[in-house]
């Protein structure tokens, strides 16, 4: 096996250049990956845009065991060959939080807290392979894994991360079931992603977006919604009313980065006992919110973000029944040497329409 890898290091502002980093050696209790696929994510293209110390990115990974402790095997349950998905966190395991599932909330895996994390870990901590925008990830003692076949294509594993915020969010979080309708605004990456766990959740499901998004419905559409509504040129509220027959929606979910606009229509759609979902910051105070709509309705709202360890074990299981072709959201998939284009491309400012763009290390 090789001795050397190869990564991206993102060295400034929207600057990233390919740097080699010896391999280490592994104790009992920890690994090598062979980074196969990442997906790239928008935490990924935040850290491309600001000022920092250096540090490999991508954090959406699927790989393949190259090297495993004794003790790490036995943990994990895993051996040499063996394809997993990774999850971002690297949690203690012993705090509150660790211990109730939240791996998302330990304060240990918070890089705003000078915590680590895959994809967000420095260079100057030792041994720097943090980030799945590499040949191979350095697995630490409490790396978080789940198997997956090799039988399931990489492009569609890659896309695991953002189904089980997708599943967190819809069935765990929202508690989406069948004989339910379900409107997501926002045809993103993330928007389709819990279209997809309401659906497989047995739910009905209604995407909406404006003509700019036009390409992203019409995707949502081949994935299996079953409506799409073009707020810019048809009335919201008046297509629910249609679509639903009067019963407007069960569960609404706001992941758009817009405004107050979707969060008051999101009010309007809402039906007796609905829960409406906010997944996306806004970066700015909305004036317009109407708590008395709130309580006439006696509505649940909720802030949600990341995911949980069973979340994404439910995500794998819908990608592996392959019920969903989720292969036709890969927009872009750039080699190692072009991750700089990926970000941009994920961002907004390389190549058009960008949904699930992804880095292949060995192509």
């Amino acid at each position: 096996m090789s001795k050397i890898a190869a990564a991206a290091v993102a060295t400034n502002v929207r600057e990233t250049e390919i740097r080699e980093f010896h391999l280490p050696e592994i104790g009992e209790d920890e690994g090598i990956l062979k980074v196969e696929i990442v997906g790239v994510c928008g935490t990924d293209v935040d850290y491309y845009r600001k000022e920092q110390s250096p540090r490999i990115l991508g954090h959406h990974i699927v790989g393949d065991i190259e090297r495993i402790g004794e003790k790490a095997a036995k943990k994990w349950g895993l051996a040499p060959g063996d394809r997993v998905v990774m999850e971002e966190y690297i949690p203690c395991g012993q705090c509150k939080h660790c211990r109730t599932g939240v791996l998302r909330a330990c304060e240990e895996t918070d890089p705003r807290k000078n915590g680590i994390r895959y994809g967000a870990t420095p260079l100057d901590i030792a041994p720097s392979l943090y980030g799945g925008f590499a040949q191979y990830v350095y697995l630490h003692p409490n790396a978080v894994l789940h198997k997956i076949s090799k039988d399931v294509d990489l492009v569609e594993a890659s896309f695991a991360l953002p189904l089980s915020n997708g599943f967190e969010w819809m069935c765990i979080e929202g508690n989406v079931g069948p004989n339910q309708v379900v409107l997501i605004q926002g045809p993103g990456q993330q928007g389709l992603a819990c279209a997809l766990a309401a659906k497989y959740a047995g739910a009905e499901v209604i995407v909406t977006g404006r003509n700019t998004s036009m390409k992203r419905l019409e995707l949502a559409k081949k994935l299996g919604v079953d409506h799409i509504i073009n707020i810019s040129e048809e009335n919201l509220v008046e297509r629910v009313k249609e679509i639903t027959k009067g019963s407007m929606v069960d569960v609404v979910l706001d992941v758009t980065s817009g405004g107050a606009g979707p969060v008051t229509s999101s009010l309007d759609v809402a039906n007796k006992g609905a829960t409406i979902i906010l997944g996306a910051y806004k970066y700015q105070k909305i004036a317009e919110w109407d708590i008395d709509e709130v309580i006439k309705k006696t509505l649940t709202i909720k802030g949600v973000r990341g995911h949980s360890y069973h979340s994404v074990e439910m995500a794998i299981e819908c990608i592996s029944s392959g019920k969903f072709p989720i292969k036709i959201m890969n927009s872009h998939n750039y080699p190692l040497a072009k991750t700089d284009a990926a970000l941009k491309t994920a961002g907004g400012e390389g190549e058009p329409f960008p949904l699930l763009v992804t880095v292949s290390p060995w192509l």
